[in-house]
């Protein structure tokens, strides 16, 4: 990944910032959600979208005629992903903040031209979601494929802000008489819901969460 750009300094909360490869990958990683933000005929537009990592490549897909992959090819586009990791309540409604981790990349989409190797995109993506469910599934078709696109950009304009800490009150505010802390924010699977068309009562023997913990 490059040294930090024009674009990638983080100017304000410096201590917060990080550029190391490694936590921008985990973070990708821990993460199913990110948003695209790009300008199209003239005007933002912010699009969510999942995303998975291949390598050194953010990928996202969509349908072939959505303006966060057609419209964007040839382009720089901003990708945030972000978790929010809990809410800090301070002696004071000013010092209040959130810990979160949150990844911000630029770059110019790659569209996957290659079927061979946007099939290989699309199954890892599957399987990011659900280990070892694409071989259970109905194979896609071409039309399938004709009306789905994949595009990627290179994971190396990047930079990284993080805040982990309890409240930072003004001194004078530590004996004021009010709960202060972090609450914490868990995130977890909830209870299988079975497509009511589906009549037979199918066991889902994989597991509930993706291999990388993402969620």
């Amino acid at each position: 990944m490059q040294a930090p750009s024009q674009r990638t300094q983080v100017k304000r909360g410096r201590k917060r910032a990080d550029y190391d490869p490694q936590l921008v990958k985990q973070i990708i990683d821990q993460s199913l959600l990110c948003h695209v933000a790009q300008i199209h005929e003239g005007y933002p537009v912010v699009t969510p979208t999942c995303h998975w990592r291949d390598g050194d490549m953010l990928y996202w897909h969509g349908h072939a005629r959505a303006r966060n992959v057609y419209a964007s090819q040839g382009q720089s586009v901003c990708v945030n992903i972000s978790q929010l990791d809990g809410l800090v309540l301070a002696r004071s409604a000013f010092h209040h903040s959130v810990n979160y981790r949150s990844v911000t990349l630029f770059g110019v989409p790659q569209l996957i031209e290659d079927e061979v190797e946007k099939r290989r995109q699309l199954e890892l993506f599957v399987e990011r979601l659900s280990p070892g469910r694409w071989q259970q599934l109905r194979p896609i078709n071409e039309q399938e494929m004709m009306l789905t696109a994949v595009v990627a950009i290179p994971i190396n304009e990047a930079s990284v802000k993080v805040r982990s800490a309890p409240p930072s009150d003004d001194d004078e505010d530590y004996g004021w008489p009010v709960w202060a802390g972090v609450m914490p924010i868990q995130r977890q699977w909830g209870v299988l819901q079975q497509d009511p068309l589906q009549t037979e009562n199918m066991a889902y023997p994989l597991p509930l969460s993706p291999a990388n913990g993402a969620i």
